[in-house]
């Protein structure tokens, strides 16, 4: 009688203290799905000239993860993760997400939601006074971003209400969807889509990160009801149409939903990526001819290749699920050092101006071409007269870190150089980091190398962060990161 009794008590240890017993933690997950595409034609962006889309080519949608984690009955924290077929993501809109939901949901912490965009050049526009939208006929950017607002403020609650016991695994593969888009030439200068076919031609500028790190949610029952996908690469293949289109996450999403059912929500997260495109660099007639004798376009190719990868990661992980984990969600305001106007860039910026504001007068069609580009080059204008009086000015921006279980998530509002993220990675004590970014408006945030290269993406113009506020970002990363890896916060 004695052992069965000590089998019975060891029993009902070993319930409590499992991931299903009242003293171990839970994790509870929610996901949810909303289309955001426009009913009426819009403004498009992600160049400098206008464009109209009068046609939808394929959905564009927010894809949302809720995350809870309970213990003994009570909240240790939350993270509501929302990736949206966007271009970025402004403050503006994220302000107004949250106060929506706040509306909705009173006692959620709306600083525990962060929206990343997946720099879709095919999506609404969302900056006012960016281009010189018709007021007729076209869907205005208020009227957008207030439409936007409401639909996300919608799903967020959808996927908070929804919210169940649930398990999570996370996996690594690898997939070349992106490439460095500097070329270098003999004389040190770069240029994004720089020729590589030329004598002068040297190098390109940066490594070339092929990680896909992946993130597996299941129900209680069982079912994938969300995944996590993190590449390296803007979703930017069909850039310059006029019409809406997801890119290359739409392929994605179908092959993805076929193979693991129509439930699946998919986030798609960009990494690290400010000098990584999906257009090819070199080697263009070999990879031209696989295409076309696996017979398909450019999109299904890259989706090809990422659903691929996701599909390795998933059979090796799959077993792997975890119920009991840690989730740490810190949220920080950080002030970065931005990148200083000098006077020739002042002195620059003044004459492209009034080169452009020339065109213009001359030929008032010339605006829809040459009015993103004066406005570009005002922001630098205004820069170097704010340093006047403010000598050392600051760029504020929002930072997530967030530990789930072995991995980490760093995020940030560039389009943020790849090295950066590799030095991200390299630095944490997680076992897999993922980095992702476009959390925010998104302005280039270039290397040291880059700048000394020049041209586009690496000018100042193209950023309100360089190098020095680069590296101020990476180390306080690089800290909060390893800050949930320590033993004052309870976790080995």
């Amino acid at each position: 009688m004695f052992w069965k009794s000590f089998v019975i008590i060891g029993f009902l240890i070993n319930i409590l203290l499992s991931p299903q017993g009242g003293l171990a933690a839970e994790l509870l997950i929610g996901t949810a799905v909303a289309d955001i595409t426009p009913a009426e034609p819009v403004a498009v962006s992600g160049q400098f000239h206008l464009r109209i889309a009068k046609t939808v080519e394929t959905p564009v949608t927010a894809n949302v993860i809720a995350l809870e984690s309970r213990e003994e009955g009570l909240s240790r924290d939350v993270a509501i993760m929302v990736s949206c077929d966007l271009l970025y993501i402004p403050s503006e809109v994220l302000e107004l997400t949250r106060k929506a939901v706040r509306a909705r949901l009173p006692d959620l912490d709306s600083r525990k939601i962060f929206l990343n965009g997946t720099h879709t050049h095919t999506a609404p526009v969302l900056l006012l006074d960016k281009y010189p939208i018709p007021r007729e006929g076209v869907m205005q950017v208020e009227q957008y971003r207030s439409f936007l607002a409401e639909r996300v403020a919608d799903v967020i609650v959808q996927a908070w209400n929804r919210r169940i016991r649930g398990s999570v695994t996370w996996g690594l593969s690898h997939a070349v969807v992106a490439y460095n888009r500097r070329a270098v030439y003999a004389d040190g200068s770069a240029r994004m889509y720089g020729k590589t076919d030329i004598a002068e031609f040297r190098n390109l500028e940066g490594y070339e990160d092929h990680d896909v790190n992946t993130l597996f949610f299941w129900n209680d029952l069982g079912e994938l009801v969300g995944t996590v996908v993190n590449v390296s690469c803007p979703s930017q293949e069909v850039e310059s149409k006029s019409a809406v289109n997801a890119d290359f996450w739409h392929p994605v999403r179908e092959a993805l939903r076929e193979r693991y059912g129509e439930q699946l929500c998919i986030l798609a997260w960009t990494g690290a990526s400010g000098d990584q495109s999906p257009h090819l660099m070199y080697r263009k007639a070999a990879d031209e001819r696989m295409r076309r004798l696996r017979n398909l376009n450019r999109l299904d190719e890259i989706a090809r290749r990422i659903v691929s990868a996701v599909d390795d990661a998933y059979e090796v992980v799959k077993n792997d699920r975890h119920t009991d984990v840690s989730l740490i969600h810190k949220v920080e305001t950080i002030q970065l050092p931005m990148r200083l106007v000098t006077e020739a860039e002042y002195t620059e910026a003044k004459e492209a101006i009034k080169k452009a504001a020339a065109q213009i007068e001359q030929n008032p069609e010339a605006a829809m071409r040459e009015y993103r580009r004066m406005k570009w080059y005002e922001m630098t204008v205004n820069r170097f007269d704010q340093q006047r009086t403010e000598p050392k000015p600051k760029y504020e921006m929002e930072l997530h870190v967030l530990r789930i279980g072995d991995v980490v998530i760093c995020t940030n509002s560039f389009e943020l150089f790849t090295d950066y993220g590799i030095r991200m990675k390299a630095r944490s004590k997680a076992v897999q980091t993922f980095v992702v970014q476009l959390v925010g408006p998104g302005t280039y945030l270039p290397t040291e190398k880059a700048v000394r290269g020049g041209h586009y993406s690496a000018v100042v113009h193209s950023s309100l962060v360089g190098p020095e506020g680069g590296n101020v970002l990476v180390g306080r990363s690089v800290n909060i990161i390893n800050s949930l890896w320590t033993e004052s916060n309870g976790v080995p």
